[in-house]
Order: structure tokens, then sequence, then C-alpha cells
């Protein structure tokens, strides 16, 4: 007999749906807000457009549950140690950051430069890990970082593998922004310049998202051919000079060949 599944079929609520929770969605808000960065509880009301008084009570229920922490010097709220242990569980589901490990730090070592890992995540660049290299002035994207990405090496990477109507509909929901002038964000352009990674099988960032660091990207694939990550490598433009690309480039291209084979993946033909 084959055992009962407890719980009713999501399928079984067909388009009945109930309308969001107002109090559980305002406290997503001010977790997605802290996230961004420690804020008092005067600017986060500002940001929110919600009373203090309201989000203080909010603040303290996470509080309870240690998804914040308050630091009274400078009257601060910070993420907490629960939101860590609640958001490492996403990387459980799949042995791909246990993979990535070893060979991002084999790619610091072997460049000097600091080595990244991405997904693609409601059409944004979430990075997953990093390898941080030992040099003074160093790219930092830590776990949980998400990137416009357009502005990106590894949403490039991602981008310029995607179909056609997977990458508009990205594209569509997420206006191209201006990070610096060297930012694409004429669609046609961004294209053009997608077709070309396709064609060289990398991708790079031209301080598309900082005036003067570089990135270096290129795609893991999974079982079926599939992108699902990329992997990079980022530093200032000096150290990531035109005449280091070569070697940059066939280094990172080699990482992702790498983890590829490592998750059961297969390249993408180009």
């Amino acid at each position: 007999m084959t055992p009962r599944r407890r719980g009713r079929p999501r399928g079984s609520l067909k388009d009945t749906r109930p309308p969001a929770i107002k109090s559980l969605d305002r406290a997503i808000d001010v977790l997605e807000r802290i996230g961004a960065g420690g804020t008092t509880l005067s600017l986060l009301a500002a940001d929110l457009d919600e009373s203090p008084s309201t989000l203080y009570r909010v603040l303290l229920t996470l509080e309870a549950r240690d998804l914040v922490e308050f630091e009274e010097d400078g009257q601060i709220w910070h993420m907490g140690s629960g939101a860590f242990r609640l958001g490492s569980t996403f990387l459980r589901r799949t042995n791909l950051v246990d993979r990535a490990r070893p060979i991002l730090r084999r790619l610091m070592e072997e460049t000097g430069e600091t080595a990244n890992l991405g997904v693609e995540r409601g059409g944004q660049v979430l990075f997953l890990n990093q390898v941080e290299t030992h040099a003074h002035i160093r790219a930092f994207f830590p776990p949980g970082t998400v990137s416009a990405m357009h502005a990106s090496g590894i949403g490039k990477a991602l981008l310029c593998t995607f179909d056609p109507a997977r990458r508009d509909r990205i594209l569509d929901a997420h206006p191209l922004e201006r990070f610096t002038p060297r930012s694409l964000t004429d669609r046609a352009a961004l294209i053009a310049d997608l077709d070309r990674c396709a064609a060289r099988g990398y991708a790079v960032d031209d301080e598309e998202r900082n005036e003067g660091m570089r990135c270096i990207a290129a795609a893991v694939c999974d079982a079926q051919g599939e992108a699902v990550a990329g992997l990079s490598v980022s530093g200032p433009v000096a150290r990531l000079a035109d005449t280091d690309l070569p070697r940059l480039t066939e280094a990172v291209r080699e990482a992702a060949a790498q983890l590829t084979r490592a998750i059961g993946g297969i390249a993408q033909s180009r």
C-alpha cells in the first residue's frame, strides 16, 4: 500500500491562493532592507514608508528569533545568526557549493584574484561562495549578495546561454540600470555583447558595475547542458589588464569546466 502523503497538494489550490499576509510581508521587507546593510529604525521607517512604532514591533519579534540583532553603539539593526542558519539551508539543497569550494580555491591561487560562484535567482545574480585573494585591493561579494545580471560577469555568462525568451523575460523585469559610464544600458548593445560572450565561451564585466574593477566569468552546466551557475575571478583593472586576459580567461573556463564535470554536467556546444 502506498503511504498517504500528509498535507493538501499544492496543485489542489488552483487559483484560490489567498492574499498575502500583510504582517509577514512587512517582516520580509524589513529583513531584505537590513540584509542590504545595517540601518537605524528611523532610516528603516523612511525607506519602507512605515511608522517607526510598527516597525519596532516587527524588529522585536525578529530579534526574539535571532533573525536580527541590535547594536547599541549607533542604534543600528543588523542581520542575526538565525537568518544565517535559515539561509544556509538553501546551500544544503545542492552539492554545487561543496563541489565548487576546492575549485574556487585553486582558481584563486592560480590567478591571484578573488574567485566567485553565483547563480541566477529572480532575474539577478545570487552569489553563493567566494574565495578571496590575499591582495590588499580586492573584490568582495559575500554569500547572499545579489547583483544586476547585465552588469555582472557571472550574470552575462549566464544570460548569453539562456534562450531568447528567458533572457528577454529577465531584461523586461529588470531595467538596465547605469552603475558606471561603461554600464550597458542599451538592450541592443547588451545583446550584441552577449552574442560575443556566447561565441568565445566567457563574459567580461569591464568596469560595468564598479569603476576600476573587472570580472571574467564562465558558465557551469548541468547534465542537460543547461547553465546553472557561473564561476568568475574579479579584481582591479590594473591586475586584470588586457595583456593578462588570455591567461585569466583560460583559467576561468577550465575551472568552470571542472565544476561542470564535478556535478555530472556536460559543457554546452559552441
